[in-house]
């Protein structure tokens, strides 16, 4: 009987790690990371569902947004704000995220506290 139950086990626990994110990113060590593995951070400066981005310019440049390709509206907490140049960028509860152009590799997290005003993005 056990056993028979395994696989409906498992579809639930792979259903509920789907639900966590359902959106462009995943949960890695108890933070978002974007499809290419680096870490992804909030700005303190963006304002919760103003469906618009604060970090333009050569803050754009340090701090590079998750972009959203055509047709990508989101799900669940996760949306998509235009930014200043019209391009789109996802947002997790109303907050844009970003990468953090220091992040040499997967796993790095170098960006959290930058400022005072840089956080990692997490669930």
């Amino acid at each position: 009987m056990r056993l028979a139950l395994l696989p409906s086990f498992a579809c639930a626990v792979l259903l509920a790690a789907c639900a966590t994110t359902g959106g462009p990113a995943r949960v890695s060590d108890g933070v978002f990371v974007g499809p290419n593995g680096m870490t992804l951070y909030t700005f303190d400066r963006d304002t919760v569902a103003s469906g618009k981005s604060a970090c333009n310019g050569q803050c754009a440049t340090n701090w590079p947004p998750l972009m959203a390709g055509p047709g990508q509206t989101g799900g669940g907490d996760w949306s998509v704000v235009v930014r200043d140049d019209g391009s789109r960028q996802w947002a997790y509860r109303g907050k844009p995220v970003y990468y953090w152009v220091r992040d040499a590799k997967p796993g790095d997290r170098t960006g959290d506290g930058v400022n005072n005003v840089w956080r990692l993005a997490r669930p």
